[in-house]
């Protein structure tokens, strides 16, 4: 694996990182128990990807991303900025899941597009496999309250 492999993994690293941050965020932020388990379950999903890519990262020497970016930590200030004073909250906060996992989708479909994955290459499209699965039900989510509204 090559650095610009590892460069791409920890980049990688760093947005689960922030999706596990930001739907952790956005869990204690709805009040419907059925999103917050499903909000829940996906922080945990992100957590475990990230544990994967980072043994990966590990196991060429290097060292792997252990945090989020500044943009993510932005990003879960404004779920929390704007589900407080939104007055149907849990679409807030599901619309700005859906806008962070716009954000992962792109990531990782650039970098198994980029090509730098080396021996990561397959654990990298089977995570975007499951973090396009994931949009999709955030934003299914969403329509859902966006019709009972």
């Amino acid at each position: 694996m090559t650095k610009d492999s590892v460069a791409v993994l920890n980049g990688l690293i760093e947005t689960l990182k922030d999706g596990e941050l930001g739907f952790e965020a956005a869990a204690s932020d709805v009040s419907r128990p059925e999103l917050r388990q499903v909000l829940t379950d996906f922080a945990a999903q992100r957590g475990q990807f990230a544990r994967a890519l980072q043994y990966q990262v590990e196991l060429t020497g290097e060292h792997p991303e252990v945090s989020g970016s500044l943009g993510g930590t932005v990003h879960r200030g404004w779920i929390n900025l704007k589900a407080a004073v939104a007055k149907r909250e849990d679409l807030a906060v599901l619309e700005e899941c859906e806008r962070g996992e716009d954000a992962a989708l792109k990531a990782f479909t650039d970098a198994v597009a980029g090509g730098e994955l080396g021996a990561s290459r397959t654990i990298v499209e089977g995570q975007a496999i499951q973090i396009r699965a994931a949009h999709d039900q955030v934003r299914a989510l969403r329509d859902g309250l966006r019709a009972a509204v």
